[in-house]
C-alpha cells in the first residue's frame, strides 16, 4: 500500500502537511512553490543532484546550510522541530544562480542554431536565476561530436552532466551504454570508451534525446536530403505514422491531448510541395492482414514456434539482433508499415503510374529516431535494390519544415490524405501508435480468419493501457482461449524473452515496443518539459501518454471499417498484385529477415 503518513514541513514561514516519502524539491511544487532544477525528472527519477541548480537554504538552530532540494528528504526536517526551508533568502538565490553560471562557463554559446533553441531548459534555468553566461571564464571541455550513428547526434560542448540520458538508458531499456567517462574537467557522458552511438549496441530509440535538457543529444536530421530530393525534381512521396497525429499540434501550441493534428498535417504537406501525401495506417493494415495470418499459421499448422512476436518496433529489432538472435524463428517476418507502404509505392503505384522506382523518393514522417537506422537496413530495399523508404523525418523535423515555410497551424484547412490506390485505412491501423495496439489490431484480423466471422464487440479491451506489461487470455473462437502479452520498454520485455529463451513461455503472441506506451512516447516526438510547458497539468509527465493515445482510440471508434482485413484498398491489392496472403510476390516485398548474433561493439580493436 503507498505510504500517505504526512509530515509538516516549514517553507518561506509557512507551514505544510506534505507525503513524508517526497523530497523537498517534490513537496514545494505540491505546496505552489517551483524550485529550478536540471537533473531532477519525473518523481526524481533520474536525479543524481549533480547541477546544484535547485538549492534550497534550510535554517536550524544551529545555523543555515545550502541542500539539493532534489534528494534532500522533507522526513529529515519536521517543523516540529524548527527546521525551515527558504526558496529566495539572498544565500539560495545567490547560490542558485552561481550554479547556472558555472555550467554557463563550460557551455557552448551556439544558442542560435542550436537544435533545441526555444526548448532548452538550460537557458530557462538561466533566465529564472538572472545568471550571466560570461560570469566565469577558464579552459572549456574539448568538444566531441557524433553524427555517425543514424537515429542520434551528440555534442559534448552542450552537455551538463546531469545524467538523465544515463538513468534513462538504463531504467527505460536496461542496457545502460551511456555513462560519465573520465574525471574532472576531462568528464564527458558518452557511450562506452567514448565511442560513437553507431560502435556500441545503442538501440537508436532516443529516449535519451526525450530527457536531455539542452541540445547535447539530438536527433540526425534529415530535412536536407528532403530539400535535394525536391530540387533535383524526384517524384516526393511522403506518408505519415499514425501517432504523428497524435503529438504533431503540440509543436505549435496546443496543449497535450488538446487536438489530432491530422488534418491541418496534411494540408501542411501538401503546401511543402510533396507529389502524393499517404497515411501510413494503410500500411498497418498491409502489415497486420500479413501478420495475422503468420500467427493463424503458427497457431493452427504450426509452421513456426510459438510464441510469436511482432515487428514494428525498430528499436525492439536492434536490441534482438544484439543481446537475443536465438529467438529470430520467433519474430514476425513482417517488415514494419512504413517500410511496407515504401516497397509499394516503388512497386505497384510505380507502376500503375508509369513511373520508374528510380524516380520515386519517399519520406516517412515517423514519432521514432530509430525508424532512420530502420531505412538504411539492406533487407529493406525489395525493389531494384533501392531502400523501400529514403528518407525519415520525425514528428519535430515536420515542425519544422512547417514553420520554415511560414505556415500558420490554426490558419490551415482541414484536408484529406491522397486517395490514390494506397488511401484507404481502418480504426486497426490508427491504434498501432500506442502500446497493445498492434495486439488488438492483429487478434481483430485473426479472429476473423480462424473463424470466418467478426468478433463481436470487435475491441481487445484486455490488452489496451499503458502498464509496462500487460498479460491477458483472449478467447479465439474455433481454437479457444489463448495467452498474450504487451510490453514496452527492453527492460520490461526482458523477462518476457528469458522465459521464452528457457522453454516456459505461456503465451501464444508477444507484443514488444521499443518505447515506454508506444510509438506515442516515440524519440522523435514532441519534447514534453513541464518546465517549459507552463499551462499543462502539474502531473503531464504521469499523463501524456494516455492524453495522446486517447486520440488514436477516438480515430478507431470513428472509422466506419476497423478491422484490417475489411480495407478495400488492402483487399484491392491482393486481388490486382499480391496475390494471397503470405504470396511469393507479398513474401518479396513485404517481409524481411534478421541478424543473428549481431555485433555489439564493431571496430572494436
Amino acid at each position: 500500500m503507498e505510504n500517505t503518513e504526512k509530515v509538516n514541513i516549514k517553507i518561506e514561514g509557512r507551514v505544510y502537511s506534505v507525503d513524508k516519502s517526497l523530497t523537498v524539491l517534490e513537496a514545494a511544487r505540491e505546496c505552489g512553490y517551483q524550485i529550478p532544477s536540471l537533473c531532477a525528472w519525473n518523481h526524481g527519477r533520474c536525479s543524481l543532484a549533480s547541477c546544484r541548480v535547485c538549492l534550497v537554504e534550510i535554517r536550524t538552530a544551529r545555523g543555515e546550510r545550502l541542500f539539493a532540494s532534489c534528494v534532500y528528504p522533507v522526513a529529515d526536517i519536521p517543523a516540529e522541530k524548527g527546521f525551515e526551508i527558504f526558496i529566495s533568502s539572498p544565500m539560495a538565490v545567490k547560490a542558485r544562480r552561481t550554479s547556472v553560471e558555472l555550467l554557463l562557463s563550460n557551455h557552448s554559446k551556439d544558442c542560435q542554431t542550436c537544435v533545441k533553441n526555444g526548448q532548452c531548459e538550460l537557458l530557462h534555468v538561466a533566465n529564472l536565476t538572472g545568471a550571466q553566461s560570461g560570469k566565469f571564464i577558464g579552459t572549456m571541455t574539448p568538444a566531441i561530436v557524433d553524427m555517425v550513428a543514424p537515429g542520434i547526434t551528440r555534442d559534448t560542448s552542450k552537455c551538463i552532466l546531469c545524467g538523465r540520458c544515463i538513468e534513462r538508458c538504463k531504467e527505460v531499456q536496461g542496457i545502460g551504454i551511456l555513462g560519465f567517462i573520465n574525471r574532472g574537467f576531462k568528464t564527458v557522458v558518452g557511450p562506452l570508451n567514448n565511442r560513437s552511438f553507431a560502435e556500441v549496441p545503442c538501440l537508436q530509440c532516443g529516449q535519451c534525446i526525450e530527457v536531455c535538457p539542452t541540445g547535447a543529444l539530438s536527433e540526425h536530421r534529415e530535412i536536407d536530403k528532403v530539400d535535394k530530393a525536391m530540387a533535383e525534381g524526384k517524384y516526393v512521396v511522403v506518408q505519415t505514422a499514425p501517432a504523428v497525429r497524435a503529438a504533431i499540434a503540440e509543436e505549435f501550441g496546443k496543449r497535450i491531448g488538446e487536438e489530432n493534428g491530422e488534418g491541418k498535417m496534411v494540408a501542411a504537406l501538401h503546401r511543402l510541395g510533396f507529389q502524393r501525401v499517404f497515411d501510413v495506417n494503410w500500411g498497418a493494415d498491409l502489415t497486420i492482414t500479413e501478420e495475422s495470418q503468420e500467427l493463424v499459421n503458427r497457431i493452427v499448422k504450426k509452421t513456426a514456434p510459438l510464441p510469436q512476436i511482432t515487428s514494428c518496433s525498430p528499436g525492439w529489432i536492434n536490441y534482438m539482433e544484439f543481446f537475443y538472435s536465438d529467438l529470430i524463428p520467433h519474430v514476425s517476418t513482417c517488415k514494419s508499415p512504413h517500410e511496407m507502404q515504401g516497397a509499394i509505392t516503388k512497386s505497384y503505384f510505380a507502376e500503375k503510374h508509369g513511373l520508374d522506382p528510380k524516380d520515386i523518393y519517399v519520406v516517412s514522417v515517423m514519432p521514432c529516431t530509430a525508424k532512420k537506422g530502420e531505412k538504411e537496413r539492406p533487407q529493406n530495399a525489395a525493389v531494384e535494390h533501392l531502400p523501400d523508404v529514403d528518407a525519415v523525418i520525425t514528428t519535430r523535423e515536420l515542425a519544422v519544415m512547417i514553420k520554415r515555410a511560414g505556415l500558420i497551424w490554426d490558419s490551415l484547412p482541414e484536408e484529406k490524405f491522397d486517395q490514390d490506390l494506397l488511401g484507404e485505412y481502418t480504426g486497426a491501423g490508427a491504434i498501432f501508435g500506442v502500446t497493445g495496439g498492434v495486439m488488438e489490431a492483429a487478434l481483430r484480423t485473426a479472429y476473423h480468419t480462424i473463424n470466418g466471422k467478426e468478433r463481436d464487440p470487435i475491441e481487445f479491451r484486455s490488452v489496451r493501457g499503458l502498464e509496462a506489461v500487460k498479460e491477458a487470455e483472449v478467447d479465439m473462437g474455433a481454437v479457444g482461449k489463448v495467452k498474450v502479452a504487451v510490453a514496452s520498454g527492453m527492460a520490461s520485455a526482458k523477462p518476457l524473452l528469458d522465459e521464452i529463451r528457457a522453454g516456459k513461455s505461456p503465451y501464444a503472441f508477444i507484443e514488444i515496443m521499443c518505447c515506454p506506451g508506444g510509438c506515442i512516447n516515440g524519440g522523435g516526438q514532441p519534447f514534453v518539459k513541464p518546465s517549459l510547458l507552463p499551462n499543462e497539468d502539474p502531473d503531464i509527465l504521469d499523463t501524456y501518454r494516455a492524453k495522446r493515445a486517447a486520440i488514436l482510440y477516438k480515430i478507431d471508434e470513428g472509422q466506419p471499417v476497423r478491422q484490417s482485413h475489411n480495407n478495400p484498398d488492402i483487399i484491392r491489392i491482393y486481388k490486382d498484385f499480391l496475390g494471397s496472403y503470405g504470396s511469393p510476390k507479398a513474401e518479396e516485398l513485404l517481409h524481411t529477415t534478421y541478424v543473428k548474433d549481431r555485433e555489439a561493439f564493431p571496430n572494436l580493436k
